[in-house]
């Protein structure tokens, strides 16, 4: 298979989605793989060591996706790159469609076949490809919130940790899955009096398990949200519904239970969001502040950390995409349920419910496709 890896043009994305090991993997196996000038410099591999392993290198975007059966990205096509996608041309790649309804459109218009990173499943309901940058959003939105709680940065003034004779902060996590988990631990380790909600007791069971003595587990309710964020100096966003838009839990009205500098860190941005205020925002231009309260919502939180990001990424996404080559996109998810699952968008149908249930399309059945 002709395997094409384009740059990334989305706003500050410094992530790559093939590393040199990732390339030399797919050659071993017979395949073709073209990657676009200086695609991967900003991860720290640069072209030389692409070559190295096996794949030429092209000047243009237009190049890549004009010569690939199969593009391997990271973050969904923006608008300039519509019209380079060919019909039945493979985009495997993070999508999160519920969060965009032009790019749902024109993925159909364009007769794509597009098989979604955050919705490849396995049979634990896990999700293998959403986990890795999961992990790295998780711990990153402590690390931002912390900056962010700075006075210069608009914050409270509040250094996250405290220090002796004076208490930490207080962070609410709402979600206990990857994301979630990983913002407890991250804040917990920094010294913060944590809080983590989720609607699920036996997940707050396992949390309250192996977290250290200052977190604390609260079931997820309105109620128990509106008291929380009265008192929280961070507040996380860290729900998922896989392929669906967030739920919003925090509301605009419930911004005036928050004190003047809280900050929120909505890292569910690009599912839409769980505090109703969130919009997307670039590592250019991070926050916005309504009604006194800081928000950050980089929808492409893991591209400011692009080597650790690609490496841990490509480590999870290149099994799959060895079995997409191999076989071709059709018998590959006719043999693997996971990667079935991952189909959002072929053959101009929408065959993920989640996606037509945002934007009220008819959903096609994905095995009338295969």
């Amino acid at each position: 298979m002709i395997i094409g890896v384009p740059k990334e043009i989305k706003n500050n994305e410094n992530r790559v989605a093939l590393t040199p090991a990732g390339v030399a993997e797919l050659k071993k196996h017979g395949h073709k793989v073209y990657v676009q000038a200086s695609a991967g410099e900003s991860s720290g591999f640069n072209d030389d060591e692409y070559v190295n392993a096996g794949a030429e290198t092209l000047p243009t975007i237009e190049d890549i996706y004009g010569i690939a059966e199969m593009i391997i990205k990271v973050k969904e096509p923006i608008a300039s790159e519509y019209p380079l996608i060919k019909k039945d041309q493979l985009l495997f790649t993070y999508f999160h469609f519920a969060s965009s309804e032009p790019l749902t459109h024109a993925m159909i218009e364009r007769g794509a076949v597009c098989l979604a990173y955050e919705t490849v499943e396995k049979s634990d309901r896990s999700l293998p490809l959403l986990v890795p940058m999961s992990e790295v959003a998780g711990r990153m939105a402590i690390q931002e919130g912390a900056k962010y709680l700075e006075k210069p940065s608009g914050g409270k003034g509040i250094l996250l940790g405290g220090v002796p004779g004076v208490p930490p902060a207080k962070v609410l996590v709402l979600g206990g899955g990857i994301v979630g988990t990983q913002a407890a631990k991250m804040a917990a380790g920094l010294g913060a009096r944590v809080v983590i909600m989720d609607v699920s007791l036996p997940r707050l069971r396992y949390l309250s398990d192996i977290m250290p003595p200052n977190v604390t587990t609260i079931m997820s309710n309105h109620y128990n949200i509106s008291a929380a964020i009265a008192e929280a100096d961070l507040v996380v966003g860290a729900v998922l519904i896989p392929g669906a838009k967030a739920p919003h839990l925090i509301t605009r009205d419930m911004l005036k239970l928050m004190r003047p500098g809280t900050v929120v860190v909505d890292v569910a941005v690009d599912q839409g969001g769980c505090i109703e205020t969130c919009t997307p925002t670039t590592h250019e231009n991070p926050t916005f502040v309504i009604d006194g309260i800081v928000h950050y919502c980089v929808a492409n939180m893991p591209g400011a950390v692009p080597y650790t990001s690609t490496l841990a990424l490509t480590n999870a996404t290149l099994p799959y995409a060895l079995q997409l080559a191999n076989k071709g996109w059709k018998k590959a998810c006719n043999e693997n349920e996971e990667l079935k699952k991952g189909l959002n968008v072929a053959n101009g149908k929408i065959v993920y419910k989640g996606v037509a249930d945002a934007w009220g399309l008819e959903l096609s059945e994905v095995d009338a496709i295969l």
